[in-house]
This record gives C-alpha cells, sequence and structure tokens, in this order.
C-alpha cells in the first residue's frame, strides 16, 4: 500500500476543504463509492448471471428500464439511506424524490441528485456504462421534511458532483469545487485508489462526439459546426475525429482525458433538450469547468439554468472552451 492514496484517505486529507462539513460529506461521498462497488461487481458479471435485458417497467421519462438500472437505482439508494448524510435521493429512476426518513438521517444536511446507470442499453453489447451524480446541501432547517427548494438548486449551488465509469477499469471521477481528481478501482484491494490527481482537459481538442444518426433534426448551427469539424485545413488539424458511444460517462471521459467536444443539442423530436439537467447536465458541467473546460446550453452557462422541475431537460454542449465557444458561435449565426 505504500504510495497509494485510496478515495478515503483522499477525502479525509480534503476534509479541511469544507470547515461546515465537519466529515459528513466526506462520509457521504464513500458511501457513493461504497454502493459504486457493489454496482461494479454486478457490471462485471453481468452477463454470467440473469441481470442483463429488460426489467419489464417502464420509467419516468418513458424509457424502458433494463434490469441492472434497477439494480443500481436500489443499490445507491440503499446505501445513501442507510449512510445517514442524506436527506433526499433524486433518481432518474422515479417520477418524484425518495426523502429519506430514518432515525439515522433526521439530522442529513444534504441533497444526492442520480443517474444510476448512464447508458444501460450498452450493458448487453459489454460497451462501458456509468454512474452520475450531484450533491447539494440542504437549505431548510435539519428535524423537517425537505421541500422542493431543497432540491431545485441552481448547478452553481452543487458541493460536489462526480461520476463512476465502469469499463476495462473502474473509475470513480469527482470534484468539490477545487478541482478534479480521478480514482481507479484496485480489485486486488477493494479500494479506489488515486490514478489521476488534479485533471484537467487539454487545452485543444481534436473529437467531436454526437450522435449523427439524428443530423436531420439538429438546428442548422450545430449542422453548420458539424461540417466544420468534418473540412480538411491542416492549421486547424482538421477533420477532427467523431467518437460518439452512446453513454454520456464514457464520452466525456474520453474527451476530459484527450480533448473534444460533446454535443447533445435540441431536436424537432426534443424542443427542449433530451439530457437531464439536475443529475446529467449539472453534475458534468461542474466537472467540465473543473477541468477548465466549458458547459453551455448553446447561449448559457448550464449551471446558471434555473431548475423549475426535477426531470427538467436541456441542451448540452461540454468540452474545450475554444470548440464549445465555436459552437455557441455558429448557432448564433446560423440560427433556425
Amino acid at each position: 500500500m505504500s504510495g497509494i492514496t485510496t478515495l478515503g484517505q483522499f477525502i479525509i486529507e480534503k476534509q479541511a476543504d469544507f470547515p461546515y462539513a465537519k466529515g459528513e460529506l466526506s462520509r457521504l461521498l464513500r458511501d457513493i463509492g461504497i454502493a459504486a462497488k457493489i454496482v461494479n461487481r454486478e457490471v462485471n458479471k453481468a452477463g454470467l448471471v440473469d441481470i442483463l435485458g429488460d426489467a419489464g417497467r417502464v420509467n419516468v421519462q418513458g424509457e424502458g428500464q433494463k434490469k441492472l438500472d434497477v439494480y443500481a437505482d436500489e443499490q445507491f439508494i440503499k446505501a445513501l439511506q442507510s449512510g445517514g448524510e442524506c436527506c433526499v435521493v433524486a433518481s432518474e429512476e422515479h417520477e418524484n424524490p425518495v426523502y429519506i426518513q430514518s432515525g439515522v438521517s433526521k439530522n442529513a444536511k444534504y441533497i444526492v441528485c442520480i443517474d444510476p446507470l448512464d447508458g444501460s442499453s450498452n450493458i448487453d453489447v459489454n460497451v462501458s456504462v456509468g454512474t452520475i451524480f450531484s450533491i447539494y446541501r440542504r437549505i431548510s432547517d435539519t428535524g423537517v421534511s425537505c421541500n422542493s427548494n431543497d432540491i431545485l438548486q441552481h448547478g452553481t449551488k452543487q458541493v460536489a458532483a462526480g461520476y463512476v465509469i465502469y469499463g476495462s477499469s473502474t473509475m470513480l471521477v469527482y470534484t468539490t469545487g477545487k478541482g478534479v481528481n480521478g480514482f481507479t478501482l484496485d480489485p486486488s484491494i477493494g479500494e479506489f485508489c488515486l490514478s489521476h490527481p488534479n485533471m484537467k482537459i487539454p487545452a485543444s481538442g481534436q473529437i467531436y462526439s454526437i450522435n449523427e444518426g439524428n443530423y436531420s433534426k439538429f438546428p442548422n448551427g450545430v449542422k453548420q459546426y458539424i461540417k466544420y469539424c468534418q473540412m480538411e485545413d491542416s492549421a486547424t488539424q482538421r477533420p477532427y475525429a467523431s467518437r460518439y458511444i452512446g453513454s454520456m460517462v464514457a464520452d466525456i471521459h474520453r474527451n476530459l482525458l484527450k480533448g473534444g467536444i460533446f454535443l447533445y443539442p435540441t431536436t424537432s423530436a426534443h424542443p427542449n433538450g433530451k439530457l437531464r439537467l439536475m443529475y446529467e447536465c449539472n453534475p458534468i458541467a461542474f466537472i467540465i469547468e473543473q477541468a477548465g473546460g466549458k458547459a453551455s446550453n448553446g447561449s448559457q452557462r448550464i449551471l446558471d439554468i434555473e431548475p423549475k422541475t426535477l426531470h427538467q431537460r436541456s441542451a448540452a454542449f461540454l468540452g474545450n472552451t475554444d470548440m464549445v465557444e465555436l459552437l455557441e458561435d455558429f448557432l448564433k449565426k446560423y440560427s433556425d
């Protein structure tokens, strides 16, 4: 273990960054890490057990729930219920917030918004999936029930956010507003170990990530930007590489390490966008900004968007600052 810093050790060392937290946030992050290990175990053996495929239910988004979606949701909620630091969980898999009213949680100060298993349709074909989470400090007094004001806070109010990517290796990447750090799960000791300290998105990128199958439904500015990415120009090292996995966590993780832009625009089928603001856009935007990039809905900083409903949707353009700003310019120039 010499020279190895585990997630638990790192969180404790950084606890002084939060003078008001007194260890609660540290314990909450550890609870999320424990649940991630359990989900990772099931993801890795998904091909061997009856956990693949549809669960026969549909979630609030109208999307078919995969069995592993339901399992991941249950595990994170269970960990947060027993940990005692979370008073409410807002999950993609539930129409309404899940209020935690156990005795150990009566003085809990934190709200967790979570997408328990992002990109779950990829499980059946052995492609990376992930978990996305966002943490807010409650506004209302402890000892009473949380309310919608506690949950529907601006992204700028996040005290922590992160994602877990379950792939060839499993990583937990998170920020508390003091930079971004990545931890890789070492299965031999069962611990997340610091592997990517102070992550920064490269200053320039040559990757664009978008589902081009929806091209005909994109705003004109996005279409023109894609054409720009595909043109040959040695000065800007174009054409750029098109890379799209279909799991937001996997696409974001690659671009965070290699540089690039992730695009999920509005479409004629989804005029307000498709990604959810509270538990997809906001946490990833927080991470991207802390890594030195930019996160926009095309005209506005994502973290400044006013949340009005739990499952509110938004367009999202995230990545290198220069690439996102150029995309915004294209949207202005070629407005529909």
